[in-house]
Order: C-alpha cells, then sequence, then structure tokens
C-alpha cells in the first residue's frame, strides 16, 4: 500500500502545483529584495525588480547564485533575518577557502523537518522503525536534519553519529535498527566489519531499509548492496547550503522526489546557463520558495542530473531527479574526454570479479594524461595465477574503454589494500598541474 505524508499536496494536480510556485516566487523575489542587501544589488545590477517577475517562465530574467556568493559574504551578509531570529547555525567543512554558513528560523528548521517526513513516508519508513543515523552530528547538516526528519516522521532515532563501527553494529542488533542512514562508503565498511565478526546483516539484524546518501553513487553498487544485506537501498538528496538531506526517492526507486511547493527546480546546460528540455541532462538550479533565514535564488547546485515532470507510479506529482551522475566540478577531462567517477563505478560494480572498491589515479607524463584505476578484487577471485590476473585487468580494461571512449590502465590490488571511509569516500587522485 502507498502512503503519503500530505496526500492533498503531494497529488496536487500539476498545473495548480505549478500556481502555488507561481505565487510563491513572486512572494519571495519582493521578499529578498526588501530583505538581502546582498539580492537587492544582484537584482539592480541584472536589471530586474521584482515587478518583473509575474510568471514562472520570469524565474529567468533572474540571476544565478554561486557557493562563491556565500563565501564572499561569510559569514551572514546573505541573511535575511538578524541574528535574534535564528535558532540554529550550520557550517559547511570549508576545505577550500572559507566555509559556508547557513542559518535557519523556526520555521526553517520545521519546513525542512516536513520535506524529510513526507520523503520517508514515501519508502514506507515511519512510526514502527528504528532509524539508526550514521551520518555525522555537529556542524554538518547530515544528522541532525536526519534526526528531525525521522522523528518527525514518527521513527525511534539511534543517533549513532560516524565512526566506532564494531560499537555501530552491537547497537542496530540489540535495539533492533530497522533503517540505516549513512554514506554508501561507511554501508560498505560496515558491512564488512560485520562479515569479519562473523556476522550477516541480512540474518542476524532487523535492517530493512537504506537512507544512503552524501556522495554519488551508481545503480551497480545499489544491487550489490542490497544483494549482500538484504535491504532496500534508496538515494537521499539534498546540499548543506539549501538544508542538507532534504529528499529521497519513493518505493519505486525512480527518482528523487522534490517538493515543488517549497523549490523551485530547473536544470540548465553548465556552460551557456540555458534551461535544457524535460528529460535532458544538465546541471542542477533550485530556488528555494519558503526559506525565511537564507533563501536562494536560482542556486547553481553543480550536481549533474535529468529533471523529470512525469507523474510516478507512486501517484506523487512533484517532479522527480534521476540518479546524480556527479558534480560538474568532479568531472575529469582526460585526454579530451568527459569521465565522472559514477561511470567508472557503474562498470565496475557490474563485473563480479571486481570488490566495491575502487580508486582512479589521473597522472601527466610527458604532455600525455595517463588514467589508472586501482581496483580491489573480491577475495574469491583473486588467484596466485598471473595470467588470471591478467586476463582479469583486460577484461576490466576493455569494460571501461567500451563505455569512457579512453583507454585505461587497470591494476587489480588484494581485498583491503585500498582506503575505507566513514564519511565521503575519496575516490579520485588527480596529480596534474592544471
Amino acid at each position: 500500500m502507498i502512503e503519503y505524508w500530505n496526500p492533498q499536496i503531494e497529488r496536487m494536480p500539476v498545473d495548480e502545483l505549478k500556481k502555488v510556485q507561481e505565487q510563491k516566487l513572486c512572494q519571495l523575489v519582493k521578499y529578498v529584495y526588501e530583505h538581502s542587501p546582498f539580492y537587492k544589488k544582484r537584482f539592480d545590477d541584472a536589471g530586474v525588480k521584482p515587478e518583473d517577475v509575474k510568471t514562472l517562465d520570469d524565474v529567468t530574467k533572474l540571476p544565478f547564485t554561486f557557493k562563491k556568493d556565500l563565501r564572499d559574504t561569510y559569514p551572514t551578509g546573505m541573511f535575511c533575518v538578524p541574528n535574534n531570529k535564528l535558532v540554529r547555525f550550520h557550517v559547511s567543512s570549508g576545505t577550500t577557502g572559507k566555509p559556508t554558513v547557513v542559518g535557519y528560523t523556526d520555521n526553517d528548521i520545521k519546513a525542512w523537518s516536513t520535506s524529510l517526513a513526507r520523503a520517508l513516508t514515501s519508502i514506507g519508513v515511519g512510526r514502527d522503525d528504528v532509524m539508526q543515523i550514521g551520518y555525522g552530528y555537529g556542524l554538518f547538516t547530515g544528522g541532525l536534519g536526519m534526526h528531525y526528519g525521522a522523528e518527525e516522521a514518527g521513527c525511534t532515532v539511534l543517533p549513532t553519529s560516524s565512526g566506532n563501527t564494531e560499537r555501530q553494529i552491537e547497537l542496530m542488533q540489540d535495539l533492533g535498527s530497522t533503517v540505516i542512514a549513512c554514506t554508501p562508503s561507511y554501508l560498505l565498511f560496515m558491512i564488512e566489519a560485520a562479515r569479519d565478526a562473523g556476522i550477516s546483516f541480512q540474518d542476524d539484524t532487523k535492517l530493512r531499509v537504506g537512507v544512503l546518501g552524501a556522495e554519488p553513487w551508481s545503480e551497480e553498487m545499489r544491487k550489490r548492496i542490497e544483494d549482500s544485506t538484504g535491504i532496500k537501498a534508496y538515494d537521499i538528496f539534498g546540499t548543506s547550503e539549501l538544508s542538507g538531506p532534504l529528499f529521497t526517492e519513493c518505493q519505486y526507486q525512480n527518482g528523487i522526489h522534490i517538493w515543488a511547493d517549497q523549490f523551485l527546480v530547473e536544470v540548465i546546460d553548465p556552460d551557456t546557463g540555458e534551461p535544457v528540455a524535460n528529460g535532458e541532462r544538465g546541471e542542477l538550479v533550485i530556488t528555494t520558495l519558503v526559506k525565511e533565514a537564507l533563501p536562494l535564488i536560482r542556486y547553481r547546485i553543480g550536481d549533474i542530473t535529468v529533471l523529470n515532470w512525469d507523474e510516478c507510479e507512486c501517484g506523487r506529482t512533484h517532479p522527480r531527479i534521476m540518479r546524480v551522475l556527479g558534480r560538474a566540478d568532479d568531472m575529469l577531462i582526460v585526454r579530451g574526454i568527459n569521465v565522472f567517477p559514477g561511470q567508472v563505478e557503474s562498470v565496475l560494480m557490474d563485473i563480479p570479479e571486481v570488490g566495491e572498491h575502487f580508486m582512479i589515479i589521473v597522472d601527466r607524463v610527458n604532455e600525455l594524461d595517463i588514467m589508472k584505476v586501482q581496483i580491489e578484487m573480491t577475495d574469491a577471485a583473486f588467484s596466485d595465477k598471473v595470467t588470471d590476473i591478467m586476463d582479469l585487468e583486460k577484461k576490466v580494461a576493455a569494460a571501461l574503454k567500451s563505455v569512457l571512449n579512453i583507454a585505461v590502465k587497470v591494476e587489480l590490488v588484494e581485498h583491503g589494500s585500498l582506503p575505507r571511509s566513514m564519511g565521503k569516500a575519496k575516490k579520485v587522485i588527480d596529480n596534474r598541474k592544471i
């Protein structure tokens, strides 16, 4: 049976939904023009006034917002409310330059929690579930975001955060966790640790659902996780600038539902900034329609995806973004060919002898780009015969070349030799000086 958190909104006819978006967009533009000196200047520089925005199509008159804008106005230069109206700050890691700071009013927290409650309900998670949250808590949005959303959906929450894996597995068994929320990389790490301890996720836990995100992962990786654990693995999406985790797939696992009464979604050509046709691949752009503290106008997410407005099998009319291929800035250009780490993962996970862990290494030798992929073999595939290993390397190299259209050096390594991650996995080392 299909369940809804708010069927009236989730199944609203598309024409009515777009009228709601139109009304909220016009209100938003007026709000930020009056309350954000940053947006007033940005609109004035672009020659746009609030009265110029009357329909959804007029959104293209508005300038884009970039992550750089948040850093340039650090810490709170883009906020629309004073600090005494805020109930929380979250801060990004700031690994390159200044971090980004996001503030939340009480209404912002409620809207965030509602978004996730709708999403979790759509995958059948609710009052009868114990959700173990393995995302990091604190300045990072993942842990607390999932925590509030899961409680809103009626779950009992087990806030383990990331790390302390042996304890995680013990609590999963002792407290009967039915849902795990973490990165795909960390779940793989937990599966390995459990297996080493003689514990089967499928036979020795009550786990039935995984809510996995914060890094790109492929359909092939999903199949591996589901086959090895017996759970249903669902993709989750959000960014720290928007409010952390916000949306998931529904039970049909065919695209992530974006709640159109809260967010306006576009997909654009990353080079020209022009909208692409429905169903075409491009860069994700999101406008927040209900945020009070830090609303964002046409925020360029950087993720490459496809927008789908077709009604889903679940009956929800809100648009879906299809599985994110990767980030525009994560894309590698090797000898003029565009390569996403997700494409490599998709190929590798279709080869039974290959394990779940790999590393892409790009070097430049004599002005020529060289791409190497280090890949762990499964224990079953490991052989002392040099010819067996060479044959497998050729098989993998041929499969990669057929998809990437570029020759790739393949190096097979023993299981357990590549680094593991308890958060977002690092899968690319680019040694070129570009």
